[in-house]
C-alpha cells in the first residue's frame, strides 16, 4: 500500500499559481472513486487552481483511486473507511492546508460544469463580510425527472446573500449549504470552531448556522455551476429523511434559532406535480409516495434517540455514524 503524504501540505510559490488563487485548497473526501473520476478531473484539472493544491482525503480506497489522484498531480491522504466523519474529516482536512485563507469543498461525483466554475464561486469572497458561499447544482446527464426536478427546486437560476435577518422569511433554509461545491474563509471557520466532529449529516448547514448566528453572510452563487444529482430509491430517500431528522434531533438549535422550513415541503410538491404533469403523469403517484416516505423517515428521526443505536444503523442511509457512535459509548 502507497504511503501516506507528510503533514502539512506546502504551499506552492506564488508565482505557480493566480495572486488570488495562490491561498487557495481544494478538499476533497474520496472512496472508490474510480468510476466518477474521468469526468471529475478533467473538470477540476481545466480550473486555474494548480493540481499541488488540491487534496484528497481518502478513505482506503481499493479501486485505484488513489493511484489516479498521484498521477494527476493532486495531494492525497489516505484514511481507514471506520475514520470518516461528514465534518470531523473535512475539519482534519483545513489543518493540512494551513497556508490556505480559503478553502473549496468537492465531493467526487460532482463535476464542475465550466472551467471558470471555482473563480465564480471565489468571487463571492469580494465582499468582506461573505464568509462562505455555495454553487449551483444541475442535475446529472440521463437524470429522470424526478432527480431533475429536486436540483432545479432547491439550486434555481437566482444568486443570492443570506445573513440572520433571512431566517425570517427562510426559517432555516437561510443556513442551508452543500459541501459538495462550497467554500469558506479559513478564519471565520476557526472563529466558530471549524466543523463538528462527528455528526451523520449537514456539516455544512451546521457551520452556515453558525456563522450566520455570529453575524456573517452566505452567498448562494448561481453562475458556479456543478453536475451533481443521484438517483435515489424510494428506500433511500426514506433512509436519508431519517438521517435528516436525526440530524434536526441532535443539532435541536438549528430550529430554535432559525425556525421550521416555513412551508418548504409544500411549495416542493406543488412545485413537483406541476414540474412532472406536462409529460410524466405517470410517475406522479410515485412522487407522491415518496414525499409520504420522506415525511415518515423525517419524523422517525426525530425519534431517533428511542430507538436505540441498532436500530438506527438498520434504518439509517450512513450507517457508519452509527459504528462510530457504538465504539464511543
Amino acid at each position: 500500500m502507497a504511503t501516506l503524504v507528510d503533514l502539512p501540505i506546502a504551499a506552492l510559490d506564488a508565482a505557480d499559481a493566480p495572486a488570488d488563487l495562490a491561498r487557495v485548497a481544494v478538499i476533497v473526501p474520496t472512496c472508490n472513486a474510480g468510476s466518477h473520476w474521468s469526468a471529475f478531473s478533467a473538470a477540476l484539472r481545466s480550473q486555474a487552481i494548480p493540481p499541488g493544491q488540491v487534496l484528497l482525503v481518502d478513505s482506503a480506497s481499493d479501486d485505484g483511486t488513489y493511484e489516479l489522484a498521484q498521477a494527476e498531480g493532486f495531494q492525497v491522504h489516505r484514511i481507514e473507511r471506520r475514520e470518516f466523519n461528514h465534518g470531523g474529516t473535512r475539519q482534519m482536512a483545513v489543518g493540512m492546508v494551513p497556508w490556505a485563507d480559503i478553502v473549496v469543498y468537492l465531493t467526487q461525483d460532482a463535476v464542475l460544469a465550466t472551467p471558470d466554475a471555482i473563480m465564480q464561486l471565489l468571487a463571492a469572497f469580494e465582499d468582506p463580510a461573505v464568509a462562505a458561499a455555495y454553487g449551483r447544482q444541475l442535475p446529472r446527464p440521463g437524470a429522470g425527472a424526478i432527480e431533475t426536478h429536486a436540483r432545479l427546486f432547491n439550486y434555481p437560476p437566482q444568486s443570492d446573500v443570506r445573513d440572520y435577518e433571512s431566517r425570517h422569511t427562510l426559517g432555516i433554509k437561510a443556513a442551508f449549504m452543500s459541501n459538495s461545491f462550497a467554500a469558506y474563509r479559513v478564519e471565520r471557520l476557526v472563529d466558530i470552531g471549524g466543523f463538528p466532529s462527528n455528526t451523520i449529516m449537514a456539516e455544512d448547514a451546521i457551520v452556515a448556522g453558525k456563522l450566520l448566528l455570529a453575524g456573517w453572510k452566505i452567498a448562494y452563487v448561481a453562475e458556479a455551476e456543478v453536475y451533481h444529482s443521484h438517483p435515489f430509491t424510494l428506500r433511500q430517500e426514506f433512509q436519508r429523511y431519517f438521517d435528516t431528522g436525526v440530524y434536526h434531533r441532535e443539532e435541536a438549535w438549528l430550529r430554535k434559532r432559525f425556525g421550521g422550513p416555513r412551508g418548504e415541503g409544500k411549495r416542493f410538491v406543488i412545485s413537483e406535480l406541476t414540474f412532472l404533469a406536462p409529460r410524466n403523469l405517470h410517475i406522479m403517484p410515485y412522487a407522491l409516495l415518496r414525499t409520504v416516505s420522506k415525511a415518515l423517515g423525517y419524523k422517525l428521526g426525530l425519534l431517533s434517540a428511542q430507538l436505540g443505536p441498532r436500530w438506527c444503523r438498520m434504518i439509517s442511509y450512513h450507517k457508519g455514524y452509527w459504528d462510530n457512535a457504538a465504539a464511543s459509548s
